[in-house]
């Protein structure tokens, strides 16, 4: 039926009002609202977004179509978007220091097979990480297209060091520069989904060179602290970089590829038409938000303050009890090594013991898993979220010591009640959004 949008609702929440006619959907995004605030979110690939990225992603912007490019469109009526489109695009390269942006990826895994689609020829070889041992799924995973199509080597970390100055577990730049030497790859990829050191471009840099290779750096993870100013860019270091706005870039979800002018045609017709119909436009606003929210001053203190968090987070793990992958984390997210705390606890147990705890972050696999990446040996997590919300190190320290009584007591329901509650009132000192309580209308408490 027609809807005059300015017409008013019901009253309650503005899931209520706005959603009067479909109350299943109401409440449904108020459970996921209450659920978000009220637990912990210590998945390393999540964020809070501004009260302004959510309204630039729920406008009117998603009625329209935009097949094409700025000034290039299939379909007439694009004058405003073309707008929208270029001002993201300008404030991405303006961010990163890029001589060219796409922002019409709908995901970084549609951003890295676009990249892949736009410089290789089918049956390439392209040196990646391997997943077992921090790469991504698109750095050619069997599970992944992109292995059926393209030809990857892949390389590691090193061994584990019972040192702890030199506890291993970091890029293994000699097996990089041997490999590279022997399998001649067209392309390198650098970048990882679980991996929690500094990654440095130029040794991939001077790699590549060495052998004629491209550079491809995936920044989907420390997008933001590069952002901020936490992390070394590798924008001007390598050929073509992507990364992912909803991350520690604390943006909508979706992807990005930034490249040298030289490349763009190229990169811009993989995109569209090569992989990609129709922009979501709404969601290219909500990334033309996120870009100016980066460049504040306030920004660079927030990437600054998610190292703080991990590092401390990292230390109140240890003290209970886990060993952390590579010795710690320089990023955003730290990797839990399980065997130690417990050799019977598996990554997937433990996964759901948190949850049952009101503590949300996900499996993962660690260096040489023994175990299978359905069950794991480790877990993953994350502080750009909770940071957002305004935790600080003591918080960190707190959250270490309910995790280790969590899966300390996993077999007491009463204990993991008692974990809950605590997680609970932690959570309600650090509401994301507190003038709704519920829901996303708010400006974040203790936001940076």
């Amino acid at each position: 039926m027609t809807q005059d949008p300015t017409a008013a609702g019901p009253s309650g929440t503005p899931f209520e009002r706005w959603l009067a006619d479909d109350p299943e959907v109401a409440k449904l995004i108020g459970d996921e609202a209450r659920r978000q605030s009220t637990t912990l979110q210590l998945i390393a690939s999540e964020n809070f977004t501004s009260p302004a990225v959510l309204a630039a992603v729920g406008s009117v912007l998603t009625n329209k179509y935009a097949e094409g490019y700025p000034g290039r469109r299939y379909y007439g009526g694009n004058q405003v978007i073309d707008e929208v489109e270029d001002l993201a695009r300008m404030r991405a390269c303006e961010l990163f220091g890029a001589e060219h942006a796409n922002v019409q990826p709908h995901a970084g895994a549609a951003a890295n097979l676009a990249v892949y689609q736009a410089l290789l020829d089918p049956g390439d070889t392209i040196l990646a990480m391997r997943l077992d041992q921090g790469g991504h799924l698109t750095h050619g995973s069997p599970a992944s297209i992109t292995s059926r199509f393209w030809r990857f080597v892949a390389y590691g970390v090193t061994p584990a060091s019972a040192d702890p100055d030199a506890p291993g577990e970091v890029i293994d730049f000699d097996e990089v520069a041997a490999l590279a030497k022997t399998e001649r790859p067209k392309m390198i990829v650098a970048g990882a989904t679980a991996y929690p050191r500094v990654i440095d471009p130029q040794p991939f840099r001077e790699i590549a060179d060495s052998v004629g290779a491209l550079l491809f750096f995936d920044l989907a993870h420390p997008a933001g602290l590069v952002a901020g100013g936490a992390h070394p860019s590798p924008v001007g270091v390598a050929d073509v970089v992507s990364f992912t706005t909803h991350k520690t870039l604390r943006g909508p979800r979706g992807g990005a590829i930034l490249c040298r002018a030289d490349l763009a045609k190229a990169i811009d017709s993989a995109v569209f038409p090569g992989l990609q119909g129709g922009p979501l436009e709404h969601v290219i606003a909500g990334k033309a938000v996120a870009f100016r929210e980066a460049m504040a001053p306030s920004f660079r203190a927030y990437a600054a303050a998610v190292v703080r968090n991990a590092r401390a987070l990292a230390a109140a793990l240890a003290a209970e009890g886990f060993r952390l992958v590579s010795g710690g984390t320089d990023n955003h997210l730290l990797l839990v090594d399980l065997l130690g705390f417990d050799a019977e606890l598996t990554g997937k147990v433990a996964q759901e013991t948190l949850d049952r705890a009101g503590i949300t972050l996900n499996r993962n696999t660690i260096p040489d898993d023994p175990r299978s990446a359905f069950q794991t040996s480790g877990l993953r997590l994350g502080t750009a979220a909770e940071t957002t919300a305004g935790m600080g190190e003591a918080e960190m320290a707190t959250i270490g010591t309910l995790i280790g009584r969590a899966l300390r007591g996993r077999d007491d329901e009463a204990a993991l009640g008692a974990v809950r509650a605590e997680v609970a009132d932690l959570c309600a000192a650090f509401p994301p959004y507190p003038t709704l309580g519920t829901g996303v209308d708010g400006r974040p408490a203790g936001r940076v």
